[in-house]
């Protein structure tokens, strides 16, 4: 490697670092997936039990532990807190952004490489999930990293390099699957068929090379799992793979969706890049052996999105491994425009300058909040009790807002129309654009979000977690536990909505509900009175010693 590639590095670490690292501590966790995975750290660590993983202190068979085994590590250097919860997943869009640099100067050159970190750190989702605390971006990153180096002992030209590669797509598919579950492996097997099919039903690799595939994939991704059945744990493999059936085959938690759900999340989520990516399908006049990785990428992209699409459960992320394959055919469709091998098309000016002003003019409105919410209440658009009440909120929206939208929407369209020379400058404009606007966007709009949705439970919970007292919800939520600190109790009762709300309890219990359940709740206890209604929560206690007097 030269010494420019070393520097380039040098800096794309940097720039990683200052872009994921700072202010991730500064907002609380959010409700489901954040909360729940840094629970389950926290119950690790307090149980001293790292084989297995809980909720609620009691086993949780929906994930298996490597993310939470991440969580715990950066816990033990940090403490328990939002910082650390969120810092594995800094680490690994710093590792993303290396790694994508390498693969493109692999593929291409150290041009092709730069561009397509370009493309993933300006387009919107790639860059925000990388400030989160949920589980997705390493196991796209371990996916991903197994589906190429499959690809690299498929192609003819790393001959004599098949078992190293095989070895290398076994052991990060086995990782795949200790984050998250069998769908890495489900994709990974579609993609082989797919290259499988492209090579005229030839295998490509040899017998040597996929027995050594299989062993590596049953030590690696099978560490885990053997481990439970060792320690006689065999119930929690089989609620592990009865959840990820009914994934497929129900809404899971209320998340349910549209058919085009995320082909809609990829168009506006993956702003520009998205825009780009459908030039990018063009793979004509490519060389053969940059021909099977473009192909594998248009097939990783499919794959994804059609899966996810008959999957019922609809979620934000789960489409988040199309951000790879996507980015690199905008990357494509970039190099193929500053070469002039592609023009520059007037529909994509269009989608580029439509999709900007929709997201800006979103971010410019949010000053306009308090108006456009007392609106939407009293025309009836919005009619929820507790949305209602979570509008109340004021989140402090105010005109730096406007100018990062307003900001954003000019950034692309100088790029786009004002500029018709210098093409690298151009784009380079437009990624800027989009990266600082999301990255701005966290900073300044995210916390007016949190705000409204659920900081006034929060608050509570930590104002009652500094007392000796229980805190209960009757919804679903993790912010109970993690930000009440609950410790290991002696006894399941403490989170048995009908011993804490009827049974004989030695210290004061505190509740939260929404208030659209409040009518129905209040009418079936009769012990837990109302304190008060702050923002769509009612906040409620039970005392101990009217229950002793009793």
């Amino acid at each position: 490697m030269n010494k420019k590639d070393v520097l380039i590095q040098g800096i794309i670490v940097l720039i990683g670092g200052l872009l994921f690292i700072p202010l991730n501590g500064k907002l609380n966790l959010f409700d489901w997936d954040e909360l729940n995975f840094a629970e389950s750290a926290r119950e690790m660590i307090l149980t001293d039990d790292y084989l297995n993983v809980r909720i609620f202190f009691r086993p949780f068979w929906e994930k298996p532990p490597l993310f939470i085994w991440l969580q715990v590590l950066s816990m033990k250097l940090f403490g328990i807190n939002e910082f650390a919860a969120r810092f594995p997943n800094a680490i690994c869009g710093i590792l993303t952004l290396l790694i994508i640099f390498r693969l493109g100067k692999k593929m291409y050159n150290s041009s092709f490489g730069l561009i397509w970190v370009m493309t993933y750190l300006g387009s919107l989702l790639s860059f925000f999930y990388f400030k989160s605390g949920i589980i997705d971006p390493w196991f796209n990153l371990f996916i991903f990293l197994g589906i190429c180096f499959w690809v690299f002992a498929f192609r003819s030209d790393y001959s004599g390099k098949e078992l190293q590669y095989t070895f290398l797509s076994s052991f990060f598919i086995g990782l795949a699957i200790l984050t998250k579950g069998p769908v890495a492996f489900l994709i990974f097997g579609i993609l082989v068929g797919i290259l499988f099919l492209f090579n005229g039903f030839r295998i490509g690799i040899n017998w040597k090379s996929i027995l050594l595939f299989v062993a590596t994939f049953v030590v690696v991704g099978g560490f885990w799992f053997i481990l439970q059945l060792i320690s006689g744990n065999g119930d929690v493999i089989v609620d592990f793979i009865v959840y990820q059936i009914r994934l497929f085959q129900t809404e899971d938690a209320g998340h349910g969706g549209f058919p085009l759900y995320h082909f809609v999340i990829l168009l506006f989520g993956m702003f520009p890049a998205s825009v780009f990516a459908i030039q990018g399908h063009k793979y004509k006049g490519i060389r053969d052996d940059r021909k099977i990785f473009h192909i594998t990428m248009i097939a990783l992209l499919w794959t994804v999105l059609l899966l996810f699409s008959v999957v019922k459960t609809k979620i934000v992320h789960y489409s988040s491994l199309a951000y790879f394959p996507l980015t690199y055919l905008a990357a494509y469709s970039l190099k193929m425009i500053f070469s002039e091998n592609f023009r520059f098309r007037l529909w994509q000016k269009i989608m580029l300058f439509v999709i900007a002003v929709i997201e800006g003019v979103f971010i410019m409105l949010l000053p306009l909040y308090n108006t456009i919410k007392q609106i939407a209440i009293e025309k009836g658009i919005v009619t929820d009790q507790f949305v209602v009440g979570n509008l109340q909120v004021d989140p402090g929206w105010n005109l730096i807002q406007f100018f990062i939208g307003l900001f954003f929407v000019i950034g692309v369209i100088v790029s786009v129309f004002l500029i018709h020379r210098k093409k690298v400058l151009k784009f380079s404009l437009l990624f800027l654009s989009s990266m600082l606007f999301v990255y701005f966007s966290a900073v300044f709009v995210t916390p007016g979000v949190e705000k409204i949705t659920q900081r006034t439970a929060i608050d509570f919970i930590r104002e009652k977690s500094e007392k000796d007292v229980y805190i209960h919800s009757f919804h679903k939520t993790y912010a109970v536990l993690f930000y009440g600190n609950i410790p290991e109790p002696d006894q399941d009762d403490v989170f048995s909505t009908e011993w804490l709300t009827r049974g004989e309890i030695d210290k004061d219990v505190y509740f939260i509900l929404r208030a659209n359940d409040k009518e129905e709740i209040l009418s079936e206890y009769s012990e837990v009175i109302v304190l008060f209604e702050k923002n769509g929560f009612v906040f409620c206690k039970r005392d101990a010693k009217i229950n002793q007097d009793q």
